[in-house]
């Protein structure tokens, strides 16, 4: 039977050891679809009835014959087909609406540079690979694949049948030229930086791809989760975009929001079980509220502590932990923020045990550089640096020392469309004022914080999250001086270096201590001042179920379901 929530009241195997990484929360930018080398994950500890943000590893050449020693990359994604396969047929049919935050910035998969936008066309594209909800890479139009034991030769074995949204079946030209467009090899213009390193595409057979590149990189397995998108369709995905997901594109309306249609003739058996998702723009925390009491909206993730405090009762209010380091991001080009001393007083004056507090009801992980807890073997606590409540008298002292004893003025431009961020921003205002520092919030639309803050770099200071993939590096790239996504103008000669010999490393263990000297050499220089890793905290219709968590930036609508 057909089913709408419209006006409704109700709602690698080999990742594992580099395990997890991020691209950005409300104000949420990430890496304009680049994976370790230029980008901007998620703990899965949710129930079954439970989305989110971005990706790593492998390794044994082959020669020409294909007769040496190769090791399998990843497991094969059967166990969710298997599950749905099994599920009564009434599960089936109905449609949602999901509430985001910002609009999209392209649906040219590619090119698109928000994590928000990304949490949503992940419905849409599939890559060679992709994540599942407990950060493992899955095989997606891939069945198969093979690394080198040198680290230099990715083969891909296609799966069968998969098609397009247009009918036609994923042929390897199709891979072929998905891959040089992102690498550069096609006009070179490279699209995903990590992809760069491609030096060659070739198809052995009309199932096989090979895909050579220039260095080893153990992280670069997940940067194949750039999405297959039909041969030569470059720039029309922009308007009409095509992919092998579980849903297939309907129509977009700027400022409104995107709608999906079920995929019939999706590869995973058994999925989707919605007829359609819209994916609702609101921009207003208010708004967001009262939607999700009114059931005009069925799903809304990123809630603040108030917002789960009046959602408590009437919705599903889960959590669990994000892939989004929130920052005080500072900009290191401007005056007086140019000063390493001012940048560590401001670190001093912060109290980000209150911050947590207040806006994230103490659900966060608090830190002190760019790198999530959930990294483990690749994370080093710092907070001790300079402390999670507020030390006034160093702060003070710092900006003394710097020629500002009377404090400064500083402007804080936050998107407004984020809740979280504006009422961390509140708190801090407050906090400033202690040590003599005059901020004030400068509220901007989410395209205007894109355009002149993460792109134009025109700002003074500003309170955003990174989001990244599923490697440790994915958060720290975007620190190195010549990075495009380098929007602090942090720079650094020490940790460009190290930075380097990070990604050249094969041994997990010696990349571990190289990203965690990274990680100290952006605290003690106070790039910007790192808060916490927010709980994600989603309101969900009580009438639904199967939302999963993701420990990447995407809302997997796949296995969501209408209960009654």
């Amino acid at each position: 039977m057909k089913r709408s929530f419209h006006g409704k009241k109700s709602l690698c195997v080999l990742l594992v050891t580099a395990l997890l990484g991020m691209a950005v929360l409300g104000g949420c930018a990430d890496g304009t679809g680049e994976s370790s080398e230029d980008n901007s994950s998620k703990e899965s500890t949710a129930e079954s009835t439970q989305p989110d943000s971005t990706e790593s590893d492998g390794s044994e050449e082959a020669d020409a014959s294909g007769d040496s020693k190769e090791t399998e990359g990843s497991t094969e994604a059967g166990s969710e087909s298997e599950s749905a396969s099994g599920q009564a047929g009434d599960m089936y049919g109905g449609s949602i609406v999901v509430g985001v935050q910002q609009d999209i910035d392209s649906l040219d998969p590619h090119k698109a540079t928000a994590a928000g936008t990304k949490e949503i066309i992940f419905n849409i594209f599939e890559g060679l690979v992709k994540p599942d909800e407990n950060g493992n890479l899955i095989n997606a139009v891939a069945s198969d694949y093979t690394i080198s034991e040198d680290g230099l030769t990715y083969t891909f074995t296609l799966r069968e049948n998969v098609k397009f949204h247009n009918g036609n079946v994923v042929t390897a030209e199709d891979v072929k030229y998905s891959l040089e467009r992102v690498s550069g090899l096609l006009d070179g213009t490279p699209l995903i930086s990590t992809l760069k390193t491609i030096k060659s595409v070739d198809i052995l057979d009309e199932k096989t791809v090979q895909v050579k590149v220039e260095s080893a990189n153990t992280e670069l397995i997940y940067s194949f989760v750039a999405a297959i998108i039909p041969a030569g369709s470059g720039e029309d995905e922009s308007a009409d975009p095509i992919g092998t997901g579980p849903f297939s594109f309907v129509s977009y309306k700027p400022q409104e929001g995107i709608v999906l249609a079920k995929n019939p003739e999706y590869w995973q058996e058994g999925l989707p079980y919605l007829d359609q998702v819209e994916f609702k723009i609101i921009n207003s925390a208010d708004t967001a509220l009262l939607e999700l009491q009114g059931g005009t909206i069925n799903l809304y993730a990123y809630l603040t502590d108030s917002q789960v405090q009046a959602l408590q009762g009437s919705h599903q209010v889960i959590s669990s932990a994000s892939n989004v380091v929130q920052a005080l991001f500072l900009n290191n080009a401007v005056e007086p923020l140019n000063d390493v001393r001012v940048r560590q007083a401001i670190s001093y004056a912060v109290d980000k045990d209150a911050i947590n507090d207040f806006v994230g009801g103490g659900n966060g992980t608090l830190i002190s550089s760019a790198m999530l807890p959930t990294l483990k073997e690749n994370y080093v606590d710092l907070n001790d640096t300079y402390g999670n409540a507020a030390n006034v008298e160093k702060a003070k002292e710092l900006l003394a020392d710097a020629g500002f004893p009377d404090g400064f003025d500083l402007e804080i431009t936050i998107p407004s469309n984020y809740e979280f961020h504006m009422q961390t921003g509140e708190v801090i205002v407050e906090q400033l004022k202690a040590v003599g520092i005059n901020a004030t919030i400068k509220a901007v639309e989410w395209a205007t914080w894109l355009d002149e803050v993460y792109n134009g770099r025109q700002y003074a200071a500003t309170i955003s999250g990174i989001t990244c993939d599923s490697t440790p590096g994915y958060l720290l790239n975007r620190f190195q001086t010549d990075s495009k996504k380098n929007f602090i103008n942090f720079q650094n000669t020490e940790y460009d270096e190290i930075y380097a010999k990070a990604q050249a490393e094969l041994d997990p263990a010696k990349k571990a201590e190289y990203y965690k000297e990274l990680q100290k050499i952006l605290c003690d220089e106070a790039g910007s001042v790192f808060l916490q890793v927010p709980a994600s905290q989603t309101a969900i219709s009580k009438n639904l179920a199967g939302y999963k968590f993701y420990p990447v930036y995407v809302q997997d609508m796949s296995t969501v379901y209408i209960t009654e």
